[in-house]
């Protein structure tokens, strides 16, 4: 994951917002800490509405599955911005309605994403 994050990160054009973990505790049955990613859909919605409000982008590339977003989504294809979610198996329903285009990010997709680019002359 931490090389799939770094490989978007580098490229143009390119946002990746990484929230905090938030301890949870410990599963009952494991022992293991339990942590949960915070902030992330926060700060995903506010980049979504200011970049649509200020006219600054045209398209929305939306990695997720979860309803969370669906206001930002909202205020973004109110401003004329197209929004094309990408997601897993399962989106959720709403989510998956009220955005433009829908596409399923599979290991394929990440791979074939992840492969070198041919560099233009310039």
């Amino acid at each position: 994951m931490q090389h799939f994050v770094s490989e978007l990160e580098s490229k143009p054009r390119y946002e990746v917002r990484l929230g905090r973990l938030a301890f949870r505790g410990f599963d009952r049955n494991t022992n293991k800490p339990i942590f949960e990613q915070k902030r992330v859909d926060v700060l995903l919605s506010v980049d979504i509405v200011s970049l649509s409000a200020t006219k600054n982008i045209t398209d929305v590339i939306l990695v997720a599955g979860d309803s969370d977003l669906i206001p930002a989504v909202i205020a973004a294809k109110n401003m004329g911005v197209l929004v094309t979610l990408w997601h897993g198996k399962t989106p959720h329903n709403d989510l998956e309605r009220v955005c433009d285009e829908r596409r399923q990010f599979t290991d394929t997709v990440a791979r074939n994403f992840l492969r070198p680019q041919p560099v233009a002359n310039p």
